[in-house]
Parts: structure tokens; C-alpha cells; sequence
């Protein structure tokens, strides 16, 4: 498989046309991988929960486009904010298991690769936060 501009456009669209605005294009072979790894397509206006993943960090690096990634505290309180923009230098981030983080899309097109520990748990109401 060859990653390019064409099927990072494919997925583009698809995060287009999507309600969420945002698509996944999964490498790994099933949610029960030990690693789960994905390209996500996103685009301004999707909205990602702030959350957390308690057993596993998560890797970020965005491949097109900009956006911030957000960081709170259990207080709500928001402690850091890092805008990723590789034209500028700024490539990716790395979530440690447990902190609350959420992201903003800044550009049209952002497209991320995002590595975690398998297998894929979905995000319960004790690893959401509403603000």
C-alpha cells in the first residue's frame, strides 16, 4: 500500500461528507489489534469530546493541515494548548494514558496519523469530560 496524496484526498472527502466531519482509514487489521493505528481525516467544526484514555497514550502527527490539541486538567481546567502545523515545524504530540485532551481543526484537509494500544475500547461516560 502506498500512502499519497490520492488516498489522503479519498478520506478527505469522505470526512467531507461525513455528518461528524471527520473519517478514519484504519492500517490496523481489526478493533482487537494490539496496535491501533489510522489515518483521521478531520475537518474545522468536527467536535471530539474532551476525553481520556486510561490504559494507553496516544500518538499524533499531522501528516496535512493544522489544528490545537487541547489539554485539561480533572478540574476542568484547560493547562495547555499546542497548535500542530508541520509548515511551521510543529509535527505531533504524544498523549500520555489518562489526560483529558480533545482537538480543534484549524484548516481544511487536516489530515492526522494516530497510533494507540489496542484492542480499540470505546470511550465510556467515566472517560468523558463535559465542560
Amino acid at each position: 500500500m502506498i500512502i499519497d496524496n490520492t488516498l489522503l484526498d479519498q478520506v478527505t472527502q469522505q470526512a467531507k461528507m461525513s455528518p461528524r466531519l471527520r473519517m478514519n482509514y484504519n492500517l490496523h487489521d481489526s478493533l482487537d489489534s494490539k496496535a491501533q493505528r489510522l489515518f483521521n481525516a478531520l475537518e474545522p467544526g468536527t467536535e471530539l469530546p474532551v476525553h481520556r484514555h486510561l490504559h494507553t497514550s496516544e500518538t499524533y502527527i499531522v501528516v496535512r493541515g493544522r489544528m490545537n490539541v487541547l489539554f485539561y486538567n480533572d478540574d476542568k481546567q484547560l493547562t495547555e494548548e499546542c497548535e500542530l502545523d508541520p509548515k511551521r515545524g510543529f509535527y505531533g504530540v504524544q498523549i500520555p494514558a489518562g489526560q483529558w485532551h480533545t482537538l480543534e481543526v484549524l484548516e481544511s484537509g487536516t489530515v492526522i496519523f494516530e497510533v494507540k494500544e489496542g484492542p480499540y475500547t470505546p470511550l465510556t461516560s467515566e472517560n468523558l469530560m463535559t465542560l
